[in-house]
């Protein structure tokens, strides 16, 4: 866990790369924006985006897509991973939508997870962006970077979840999560992450074990 400070610093120069941090997936209402999230499940919001102007055309509603064929929503959005169960998803979710919330995506984490498709992180992003819910929707950017901060040891999305909102008691977390998904994927990546262009190294946890592996 981090000082009160050190989470301060790391945020002030989040601040500093990411100055106007926002959703980086296309939509235009809620209900595109929740498609376009579970849509996103391992895989890059740049595919998504690629792929839902398309959709969107077509079904751009959620009784639109309730009614729509799987296999032309399958032939849809073909280009990303696990296309398959992801049109059964989206056209459950869109038909489950409609049953228990008139269409209206809800301002509720748990209401939303009763949706196909739909988990925490996807609940998280969505109450937070559509409605502005100080919520922290933790992928696998914020899990990395959570570890190498040293903001959680958490083994579990929901456990890290748990230890950001104890020490960011206070902060807009709806906000700070965007900075945190964007830093971890354009600066502190999986793979060759740039250390050595980066102003935490002072406090992060991955770049000391890094140090201590090359005997520095």
């Amino acid at each position: 866990m981090q000082t009160k400070e050190n989470i301060d610093k790391i945020f002030d120069y989040l601040n500093e790369l990411y100055p106007n941090p926002k959703c980086e997936l296309q939509y235009k209402t809620p209900f595109q924006l929740l498609i376009a999230v579970i849509l996103s499940a391992q895989c890059t919001d740049k595919r998504v985006n690629e792929i839902t102007p398309l959709l969107f055309e077509k079904y751009p509603t959620a009784i639109k897509l309730a009614n729509a064929s799987i296999e032309d929503v399958e032939n849809i959005i073909r280009p990303l991973g696990f296309f398959r169960n992801k049109a059964k998803s989206i056209v459950s979710c869109s038909k489950q939508l409609i049953e228990k919330f008139d269409g209206e995506v809800p301002n509720d984490v748990d209401k939303l997870q009763e949706l196909s498709g739909v988990g925490r992180k996807t609940a998280n992003v969505v109450t937070a962006e559509v409605y502005g819910a100080n919520n922290i929707g933790v992928d696998t950017h914020i899990f990395r970077v959570s570890h190498r901060l040293d903001l959680s040891d958490g083994a579990t999305p929901l456990q890290v979840e748990m230890d950001l909102k104890e020490q960011f008691i206070g902060r807009k977390m709806n906000v700070d999560h965007y900075l945190l998904v964007l830093f971890g994927r354009y600066h502190c990546k999986a793979i060759k992450p740039n250390c050595e262009n980066c102003k935490l190294q002072s406090i992060c946890k991955y770049y000391k074990e890094k140090l201590v592996e090359k005997g520095k």
